[in-house]
């Protein structure tokens, strides 16, 4: 039975009118185009970058720390040093590429230029820098380092450094080319530069353009040395880890005099594996290998002992792609040996040299996305300057990221955006310039998906003030380990 008085209820009244969907716009092949549309900009993103540099006082560094004796006419040298640095940070890595954007209205009111010169210009100013601007444009990275710690609230007190070196192979006649280790175009001449990164922050610290042949020790402990004299000033504790590459006695004596904790890749010597016969192994439970060992060794050449841990693999298993800086060769084992400085159980020592494969990456991004690779000149100076800019423009990248971070995040949770990805969701953001009253604005599309990333972003880089000791922190929690 059904109770009238319970079951009948009036009919709900609407509480509003119905929305009103908007038509999709219907483009097809006969839709009309023109060419009328003025200070439309495709990269509305370089507006974070310059912002961010001028809260820096990047003109003013340039102009004290850069010493150029040729003055040019068409524009300063700050002009000419940050139009090739936005050139490269938006993926123009040649310079006879600046011609493809000599006129976007965002490059040109940055730099406050009607149009960029011609690629003669700019390869004359090229010509002109000596070898000594290199050595500045990295000390100016160095300054520009700490106050973006300063502003950004980073706080590490102990961060971790990865060496390692590349090969960049030659196709012209460019000073300084060797044919040295080439493994992917073996006989070809190719250049051997060196680079550092912090783990923590990605950052690029320190590295240098080098010719194609393998670095010796006095060479590497020159570059740790600089590499150590680089670090922020709130940097109490220091690791490090290397490669093979950089197995020798004077690395070992940079990384002693510095206090760091070093974990690197021993090289094969039958000396080394006559040790590694005689040691006691064990089981291997924690690691990926069958087992282990550790031993004190004190190799020729080198003062004192050092520990030595070592993983051995059974040579009965299917042949793969080896890392070339890992594995020793024997008939009836595979082993990787490393030298250090810590008192860890293997399995952590070996789990945090492990870690160490994030450098590659970065390594390989400052290649292909940063253009790194790319070396425009025959001239050996030229080359070593370009190198600079390019490693400056990924730098951008990594600071950018650090004043757009979460608040509660710390280093272990510090997700990195790499260059190309960057550009995609950041860099290349349609943008419309207006001027009225005397007034210029930016103009972003109100479909744009990261609108609140990028407000955020902009309302702390504009937050960014000089104090009594340095840069206030615009970012309220800080960045520790």
């Amino acid at each position: 039975m059904k109770n009238e008085k319970k079951h009948s209820g009036k009919t709900r009244s609407k509480q509003g009118p119905p929305a009103v969907t908007p038509e999709p716009n219907k483009i097809a092949g006969s839709t009309p185009f023109d060419f009328d549309g003025k200070n439309l900009t495709p990269y509305g993103g370089l507006f974070p970058v310059a912002t961010m540099l001028e809260k820096l006082e990047f003109q003013k560094l340039v102009e004290e720390m850069l010493r150029v004796k040729r003055r040019p006419r068409f524009m300063s040298v700050y002009q000419f040093v940050m139009a090739m640095v936005l050139a490269i940070y938006v993926g123009f890595s040649r310079l006879n590429h600046l011609r493809f954007v000599a006129n976007d209205p965002m490059l040109t009111g940055l730099l406050k230029v009607a149009s960029l010169p011609g690629q003669s210009t700019f390869w004359r100013f090229c010509a002109s820098l000596h070898l000594t601007v290199a050595r500045q444009l990295l000390e100016l990275q160095q300054v520009l380092r700490q106050r973006v710690w300063e502003a950004a609230n980073l706080k590490l007190p102990a961060i971790t450094v990865d060496t390692d070196t590349t090969v960049h192979t030659l196709y012209g006649n460019q000073m300084g080319a060797r044919k040295s280790y080439n493994p992917k175009n073996k006989g070809k001449k190719s250049y051997q530069p060196i680079l550092t990164f912090i783990a923590e922050t990605r950052e690029y610290i320190w590295g240098e353009l080098r010719n194609g042949d393998r670095p010796d020790g006095k060479q590497i402990a020159r570059h740790l040395t600089a590499v150590f004299a680089a670090l922020p000033s709130c940097v109490g504790r220091l690791f490090a880890r290397a490669d093979s590459g950089f197995y020798c006695w004077e690395a070992v004596q940079a990384y002693e005099h510095a206090k760091a904790c070093f974990i690197l890749v021993a090289r094969k010597t039958s000396r080394l594996l006559d040790h590694l016969q005689a040691a006691a192994w064990k089981p291997s439970p924690e690691t990926d290998a069958d087992q282990q060992c550790e031993f004190w060794y004190q190799p020729e050449g080198w003062s004192k002992t050092y520990r030595f841990i070592a993983l051995r693999y059974k040579n009965d298993k299917p042949p793969q792609k080896r890392e070339q800086y890992q594995l020793l060769d024997t008939p009836q084992y595979l082993y990787r040996v490393f030298v250090t400085n810590m008192d860890d159980e293997i399995a952590p020592l070996v789990w945090f040299y492990n870690q160490r494969a994030a450098a590659e990456n970065l390594v390989k991004e400052a290649n292909h996305d940063a253009g790194l690779a790319a070396h425009p000149s025959q001239r050996w100076a030229t080359n070593c300057v370009h190198f600079q800019l390019v490693m400056l423009a990924y730098n951008l990248n990594c600071w950018l990221l650090l004043f757009n971070r979460e608040e509660e995040v710390q280093t272990n949770h510090l997700k990195h955006t790499t260059l190309a990805t960057a550009r995609l969701r950041f860099l290349f953001v349609a943008a419309k310039i207006w001027r009225h009253s005397g007034r210029v604005g930016i103009s972003y599309s109100d479909q744009y998906q990261e609108k609140g990333l990028l407000q955020r972003l902009m309302d702390r880089l504009r937050a960014m003030t000089v104090g009594p000791t340095g840069f206030l922190p615009v970012v309220a929690t800080p960045l520790t380990c």
